[in-house]
């Protein structure tokens, strides 16, 4: 069950992140989506498949110290949440630095990452990309190629990142993740073919 630590991480994730937006467009009329869409849609997904309450937590901080304050955020989740979220969320962070190394170093040291990571870290990583991945198609289909000028690593590199990320959670299986994975490896496929056929 989920206590009163969860609702603390709910309200702080909600505050750390209140001015960002997601890459993607709303459906609806072109507006951008609140950050805090995606780190709930990370948090319901580990939930769903058998996330603890410290795994639930670091999914919806999953992106706090990179993109919200380093090593100070990272010492403030370590005072309310403790050293295990802390330890998931630093598996999920890809670089804290200002300015951040370039995107396909970064990137391809995410990866190399993940294949070792610990089981929470990998549920939570592929809750994190399924979500995105499905976030990056919805786009695509809706703006075709237009949609890669929002993405650094552009139409090459996402769907590099997105595959690689696919082989690389395939590398230790975590029966939790599993399901995510090969969703995961759904949703990429279908990106890969909808782009190759532009």
């Amino acid at each position: 069950m989920l206590t009163a630590r969860f609702r603390e991480a709910l309200i702080y994730a909600s505050q750390l992140h209140s001015g960002q937006t997601r890459k993607q467009v709303q459906a609806s009329g072109g507006a951008a989506v609140p950050y805090v869409a995606h780190l709930l849609a990370v948090a319901a997904l580990v939930l769903e498949h058998g996330a603890d309450e410290d795994e639930a937590i670091a999914a919806l901080l999953h992106d706090a110290i990179e993109d919200q304050g380093g090593e100070p955020t990272r010492q403030r989740i370590r005072s309310l949440f403790g050293e295990r979220v802390v330890a998931i969320i630093n598996g999920c962070t890809d670089a804290e630095d200002e300015p951040k190394p370039a995107w396909e170093e970064r990137k391809q040291k995410h990866v190399a990452s993940v294949g070792r990571a610990s089981e929470s870290v990998r549920l939570v990583t592929a809750a994190d990309k399924l979500h995105n991945a499905r976030s990056v198609l919805a786009d695509y289909l809706r703006f075709g190629e237009d949609s890669w000028a929002r993405f650094r690593g552009g139409r090459a590199g996402t769907l590099w990142y997105y595959r690689a990320m696919v082989e690389a959670l395939r590398q230790a299986p975590c029966p939790r993740a599993e399901p995510l994975v090969q969703e995961l490896d759904r949703v990429v496929t279908e990106l890969e073919l909808a782009a190759a056929s532009a």
